[in-house]
């Protein structure tokens, strides 16, 4: 389970500053993305939260797993999560830290659900009017889900357009029952 934002924000903000000292976004990204997979894994969440199993060994069971992908510094900044209890924060961290990182860039990540693949000339009027809309640079994650029938869906930070063909109905289902 992964904790809530006000405990994920300061950890997220410490790696944030270590991260511009040494100008290591990218590499800090990687690593607290690969962590949180890890610590999102059911096997190992169900050893974060087994109370026999000690800091130590959480401790050089993440570093086995994760050092290859953590920068320098990441060895201890899990260290400090395993000793504080924190491990199940990780995906809340990564998360954070994201954002941060975005915010120092002036870049969005939105996230675009879609019926089908967009096409080049799709994708780029998008991020064309994203990008105009939001006075950012904007980065695409898309997926595909075919039961929204058609249309989109879109996210970047606060903003959520509903343009998907299901979300049409329901609104004008709503508004037909009233």
């Amino acid at each position: 389970m992964s904790a809530p934002i006000s405990i994920a924000r300061p950890y997220a903000q410490a790696v944030f500053e270590l991260a511009k000292e040494s100008d290591t976004f990218d590499h800090w990204l990687e690593g607290l993305m690969f962590a949180a997979a890890v610590a999102d894994d059911e096997n190992i969440a169900s050893l974060i939260a087994d109370p026999t199993v000690n800091n130590e060994r959480l401790h050089t069971l993440l570093i086995d797993i994760c050092e290859s992908k953590m920068p320098e510094g990441g060895d201890n900044f899990l260290k400090l999560l395993v000793q504080n209890g924190r491990v199940d924060s990780l995906p809340g961290i990564a998360s954070q830290f994201a954002e941060l990182v975005d915010a120092e860039r002036k870049t969005v990540t939105a996230q675009v659900v879609s019926a089908q693949e967009l096409t080049d000339a799709q994708r780029n009027d998008l991020l064309s009017a994203l990008e105009v809309r939001l006075g950012r640079s904007i980065s695409l994650s898309e997926s595909v889900d075919g039961s929204l029938m058609g249309g989109a869906i879109v996210q970047a930070g606060d903003l959520v357009i509903d343009g998907s063909a299901a979300g049409k109905l329901e609104k004008l289902a709503g508004a037909l029952a009233r």
